[in-house]
């Protein structure tokens, strides 16, 4: 087919546009067209409760960036991005050092570990509730067993306590997924450098902090760049274990966006957020993207 145009006198460039046509037509009618909606709806007063819509200019933005709720749900945000990204990226790190010793029994290690990546979102969720429920939990009983503790701890009915629960469920979900790509960057590092360190006296923390972070730099940016742009756009851990309570402890930009929309159905106020949210994404994509293109370079 390309062959039969290129006959009829079309360049390679117009040649590479026909066949990325269809690509981009799916591009642009899932993915282009619903943004530039919600972008051009944050600045309207549309409501599911009203079939009047008229344009407000940015006053769901002055809104936002003058509600002190939305500086909490902000920090949320930030406090479960960092938490969720680098607890399971130095727990994955750790384990795919473990891993790629290749000991007795290493590879059935491997499968284990990632079985939890598979399991849906929401069956992690309903597994932690259980885990931390405040009169039946599996980790109340453990630690009443040992002594630690007198009574039962309400862990997701806590504003001191949620947000740790859901970032230790989000780093269980999580764990397997940067083992995998750690233990691929770790099995690229040349044996001959390792060896050669070693023999000049270095120990494994010299070797490590010498040889291997340096080898992995960018396989560790990378993962540390997706990890956090998946953790900003997550929402079925927070709405399965605590639908963003108790007191807002663990609303995040992904709860706010669908509270507004569907609870409150102010879909303007909620495209508005989704437009900030949406920057913050776009920031972290880029970093992605200049990555990936160094990377090839």
């Amino acid at each position: 087919m390309a062959g039969e145009i290129k006959r009829k006198g079309l360049s390679q460039g117009q040649i590479g546009f026909l066949l990325a046509l269809p690509a981009i037509a799916v591009f642009a009618a899932i993915i282009l067209y619903p943004f530039i909606n919600s972008l051009a709806m944050s600045f309207t007063n549309k409501s599911l409760l009203s079939p009047l819509t008229k344009f407000t200019g940015l006053h769901n933005f002055k809104r936002l960036f003058t509600d002190p709720g939305f500086f909490q749900v902000l920090g949320n945000t930030v406090s479960f991005v960092l938490g969720a990204t680098l607890l399971p990226f130095v727990l994955g790190f750790i384990w795919a050092i473990i891993l790629n010793t290749k000991f007795h029994g290493s590879e059935l290690l491997r499968g284990i570990t990632l079985v939890n990546w598979i399991i849906p979102g929401v069956a992690i969720g309903f597994l932690w509730m259980w885990i931390m429920h405040g009169e039946y939990g599996l980790l109340n009983s453990l630690l009443k067993m040992t002594g630690l503790i007198k009574e039962n701890v309400n862990w997701l009915g806590s504003t001191k306590t949620a947000m740790g629960v859901v970032v230790i469920a989000r780093t269980w979900q999580m764990l397997p997924w940067y083992m995998a790509f750690l233990l691929g960057g770790l099995q690229g590092i040349s044996m001959d450098q390792l060896e050669a360190v070693r023999m000049d006296g270095a120990g494994n923390i010299r070797a490590f902090f010498h040889i291997v972070l340096p080898e992995m730099k960018g396989i560790i940016s990378l993962v540390l760049i997706l990890g956090t742009i998946g953790n900003l756009q997550h929402f079925d851990l927070f709405w399965v274990m605590t639908e963003g309570g108790p007191a807002r402890a663990t609303t995040t930009l992904s709860i706010e966006v669908y509270r507004n929309s569907f609870k409150y159905y102010n879909m303007g106020f909620a495209a508005a957020i989704g437009a900030v949210w949406a920057i913050l994404l776009g920031c972290f994509s880029f970093v992605y993207v200049r990555r990936v293109q160094e990377g090839e370079k």
